[in-house]
């Protein structure tokens, strides 16, 4: 009996749930009405009055028998251009046009307010809600007629921006000065003046279901790979999230690999960075509201690479190259190695160093892994603590920071005077590295590495290093192997690896991002010399 009543309950709950209506919102599509108060009263309400959003009814023709309502957002919207290239000339210009609101001749009132009344190249018309909101709200305003299911959007954006300026974060000597800004019509508007090319091909998608952020994807059509492009645009469009308020959103969205320290995507703020890469097959994204731009697929030696080496001679950026590679390995094993050689190994070491040392070392209370970490934290915390600081202040404090407390350190006992050293030269050649994110990478895994070195020496420093070239191997960006063209090892595109080539040498665009066009320079002739 009681599972007879069971059942006989489950089947009544069943019944219930579906005479129930789903009360989950639905996205149904609004669209707009023949009235033009009904319109009005749903932007109005939709918007919940708010009075950045400024609504202007006006009336037009011979007798006034068409009204009109002009909309658009105050502060996103070029008040001057809307005054005086949209509402004067309903108002005025129109004024003595024969415009009747009778039969058929609604068409010829939209042709005419389209054709010449509206004097603006960019007009869309728009017939529901959805695409109302969102050209009010990206700086466009909309105009909608009493009597039409249709309206028009039409282009005004015009809000404040930070115009063109010099990167922060990637400076060189020589080379062009201007950088990204946060209006993403500015940024496309400078990878044009870079690529004066009709096969480039820009695709903005608005992404993001609060904040309608456009993304414009940027490619050399007949250069770069179909199936990346392809891949790009599935990754972007399966993208469900809230907000995008910065390129690091999309960044971390699309990346291959989540758990890895390495970044798999390049970023920078320079146009001219941006479209080096697009010329070579890459593919760029660039989003509204930030100066810093995505390119991808992204391989390890990139990460190395400055605009400036191809502005400078080939020899110079070689040198310069060579050091950034020598720098990287200092800031990540010098502290393991010392902490390996100076606990475990001292027989490498010269007699007299190591004399030197011990006598450094006799009034230290602790092992030098406990010195390294003290030493390695509170430069981070001097770092960061720079950053976050005023400007004004922030680089005096930093550096006074850093030599009071080692001298005050050194002089107390608590570390010793190599060790002052050794942290100095990881923070300097952490610094060389042109990306950012490359650094940081560095500088998360030099504590597993000191740590290995403290367990068992140079034999833990090297398992470590092992573990990393695995992972990098294994690591892949869009389809693009990470170590490219290292591993697998590609002889054409050493050229501009470890070392560059002079140009005329470098005839072809990297194999490894697969181009369709793989020729970018004319080999010479070698019997016309």
């Amino acid at each position: 009996m009681r599972y007879v009543r069971k059942l006989t309950d489950m089947k009544k709950k069943r019944a219930n749930m579906k005479e129930k209506p789903d009360s989950k919102p639905t996205n149904q599509t609004t669209y707009l009405s023949v009235n033009l108060k009904e319109n009005l009263k749903e932007v109005k309400e939709t918007l919940g009055g708010s009075t950045d959003i400024v609504i202007r009814e006006i009336v037009a023709g011979t007798d006034g028998t068409i009204s009109l309502a002009v909309i658009y957002t105050e502060g996103l919207a070029d008040k001057n251009f809307v005054q005086d290239f949209i509402i004067k000339p309903l108002m005025l210009t129109i004024r003595d046009t024969e415009i009747s609101d009778q039969g058929a001749e609604h068409l010829d009132t939209k042709t005419i307010l389209k054709n010449f009344a509206l004097a603006n190249g960019e007009i869309n018309e728009i017939g529901d809600f959805d695409s109302l909101f969102q050209h009010i709200l990206s700086g466009d305003t909309v105009l909608i007629l009493e009597g039409y299911t249709k309206g028009f959007s039409i282009g005004s954006k015009g809000w404040e921006d930070r115009g063109i300026n010099e990167p922060s974060s990637q400076t060189v000597i020589r080379g062009p000065k201007d950088g990204f800004s946060e209006t993403l019509r500015t940024n496309t508007a400078l990878v044009r003046r870079k690529i004066k090319d009709p096969n480039l091909w820009i695709e903005t998608k608005p992404i993001g279901k609060k904040t309608r952020t456009d993304v414009a994807l940027i490619y050399l059509n007949g250069v770069a790979d179909d199936k990346i492009v392809e891949e790009v645009r599935q990754r972007l469009n399966q993208i469900d999230i809230d907000a995008i308020l910065e390129s690091g959103y999309i960044e971390e969205l699309i990346q291959d690999k989540a758990y890895s320290p390495f970044p798999t995507i390049f970023n920078t703020e320079r146009p001219d960075t941006l479209a080096a890469g697009i010329l070579e097959g890459r593919i760029g994204l660039i989003i509204d509201g930030t100066p810093f731009a995505l390119l991808v697929p992204a391989v390890f030696v990139q990460f190395f690479q400055s605009s400036e080496d191809y502005y400078q001679r080939f020899d110079v950026s070689f040198l310069i190259r060579m050091m950034r590679f020598l720098s990287f390995f200092l800031a990540l094993i010098t502290p393991s190695a010392y902490i390996a050689v100076t606990t475990f190994h001292q027989e490498m070491l010269p007699t007299q160093l190591l004399i030197s040392l011990a006598a450094q070392r006799e009034g230290t209370p602790f092992p030098a892994l406990i010195e390294a970490l003290l030493m390695e934290l509170t430069f981070e915390i001097l770092r960061e603590a720079g950053v976050r600081m005023p400007r004004a202040i922030g680089s005096a404090i930093s550096i006074v920071g850093a030599l009071v407390l080692g001298q005050a350190a050194v002089e107390a006992g608590i570390v010793s005077s190599a060790m002052i050293i050794v942290v100095s030269l990881t923070a300097i050649s952490n610094f060389v590295m042109p990306a950012i994110n490359m650094a940081i990478s560095v500088r998360m895994l030099r504590f597993p590495l000191m740590f290995l070195a403290a367990t068992f020496g140079l034999f833990g420093m090297i398992i470590g290093l092992i573990a990393i070239i695995l992972h990098l191997c294994s690591l892949r960006s869009f389809g693009v192997p990470y170590m490219s063209p290292m591993a697998p090892f590609k002889l054409k595109d050493q050229k501009d690896v470890i070392f560059r080539t002079p140009m005329s040498r470098m005839f072809t665009r990297p194999t490894f991002l697969k181009p369709k066009d793989k020729v970018r320079e004319k080999q010479p002739n070698p019997e016309s010399n």
